[in-house]
């Protein structure tokens, strides 16, 4: 048997699949819903006191990149935070947890930069039930306007701060939701360590503007005549969030963290590369607004099934498996020469990889065999850059080999034009 369970910062969920703070955690319908569904845990949008009112617009909030068969790659939001009353949130959560005693509830929670302020709405929380806080430091549009959100997570010295407040006021668990929209993530999780913070979450979403109506000339999607930037999340997202997840799991000052992992998580393969990477669990929105809250029931299944194939017994032999081999680039092996190879039963001879490689790459694939039409690498000159592969349609028709020294065991000879050493290699022109 798989043991799916998940337990994050003390929180125990059936599984490590939560939502993230989002419109699908918006009120008590939606949470029943991905409760009855399957979801471990859910982060409640994020709430608010204080400062102005929050007013949403009521033109497009949403728009979105689509591949070329529509199927929704990002999607940029300009919605702020929860609209609802306080006391209409605090009190559904607080039914919520009671109905729900073995799912995790974590209240985002997003007020002005002031001691006062979140010393307030902590002990409003406390009063629900949940489970812990998370602090929005993330949301790059409109509240970070008003001083909030990535206006706060930009700055190391205030994500300490207020992390050390909500530590001082509150014996709820506390994680820091970081901001992606900086120079480099780790300044502000080891912020988030150094003001006592339980875990991070990441990424949020990141700066940008989706498109320009070249009919109209102006800012796509746009409310009246005037759109703004927003925050961008979806698939396309997942290899940046990946990467500044990798950063915090090997980071010397954020050893130990627990992550909850963000950022285009779609189906049970995501997940299961964030949590190879570090994060103890993961956070979903874009996928559930596109199809659902059932998915889920795919992605307990697939993750039971690789975890039993891989001879794992539960989610915690995975969390943190792939990180060593995450390193800087200067500790790359510059001794190890890999060289593409073609399938000619697969091959369709549409000649993208020929073009690609001719036009933009190392003139190492040539556009006949035998006088056809017909392609194949160049030996001498394929340097493995991998571009052949990624560009070719077909999957597995063009892989890259590995070469190294290989010996005849009957002569003890080096079989020729197989190096496993560049310093060997003839193209090396210190060979």
């Amino acid at each position: 048997m798989i043991d799916l369970k998940s337990n994050f910062i003390g929180i125990q969920t059936p599984n490590p699949f939560w939502l993230a703070s989002a419109p699908p955690t918006d009120k008590a319908y939606n949470v029943n819903r991905a409760f009855e569904a399957g979801w471990g845990g859910v982060m409640w949008k994020t709430l608010g006191q204080a400062g102005p009112p929050i007013v949403n617009v009521s033109g497009p909030r949403y728009g979105a990149w689509h591949g070329k068969d529509r199927s929704l790659m990002g999607l940029n939001n300009i919605e702020l935070i929860t609209d609802r009353d306080l006391e209409i949130n605090l009190t559904e959560i607080a039914q919520i947890k009671r109905d729900w005693p073995d799912r995790g509830v974590v209240v985002s929670l997003m007020v002005p930069c002031e001691e006062q302020a979140w010393k307030d709405i902590l002990v409003r929380v406390e009063d629900t039930g949940a489970d812990g806080i998370e602090l929005n430091f993330g949301c790059p549009h409109g509240m970070s306007e008003r001083g909030m959100g990535a206006a706060v997570g930009q700055v190391p010295e205030y994500v300490e701060m207020v992390t050390a407040w909500c530590k001082q006021y509150s014996y709820l668990p506390t994680i820091v939701k970081l901001t992606p929209n900086i120079t480099d993530i780790r300044s502000s999780a080891r912020a988030a360590v150094r003001g006592g913070g339980d875990a991070v979450s990441l990424i949020n979403t990141i700066n940008s503007v989706m498109g320009v109506n070249l009919q109209q000339l102006r800012v796509s999607p746009a409310t009246g005549q005037q759109g703004a930037h927003g925050g961008y999340c979806g698939p396309a997202v997942k290899p940046i969030a990946l990467h500044m997840l990798g950063e915090i799991a090997r980071d010397d000052q954020c050893e130990g963290i627990p992550i909850s992992g963000i950022g285009g998580v779609t189906d049970w393969q995501d997940a299961a590369e964030f949590m190879a990477l570090g994060a103890t669990n993961v956070q979903v929105c874009t996928a559930v607004m596109t199809y659902g809250f059932r998915i889920v029931e795919d992605m307990i299944d697939g993750l039971g099934r690789y975890l039993a194939e891989q001879r794992m017994s539960s989610v915690e032999q995975l969390i943190g498996a792939a990180v060593p081999t995450l390193t800087d680039w200067n500790q790359l092996d510059l001794n190890y020469v890999v060289k593409a190879q073609i399938d000619q039963n697969s091959c369709i001879k549409c000649g993208r990889c020929y073009i690609a490689c001719e036009d933009t790459s190392h003139q190492a694939i040539s556009s006949e065999i035998n006088g056809e039409r017909g392609f194949e690498v160049k030996e001498e000159e394929c340097v493995g850059c991998n571009l052949c592969v990624n560009v070719c349609p077909v999957e597995d028709c063009i892989t890259l080999r590995e070469l190294h020294d290989e010996v005849d065991l009957r002569t003890g000879e080096k079989v020729s034009g197989e190096y496993r050493n560049w310093t060997q290699h003839p193209n090396n022109p210190m060979a």
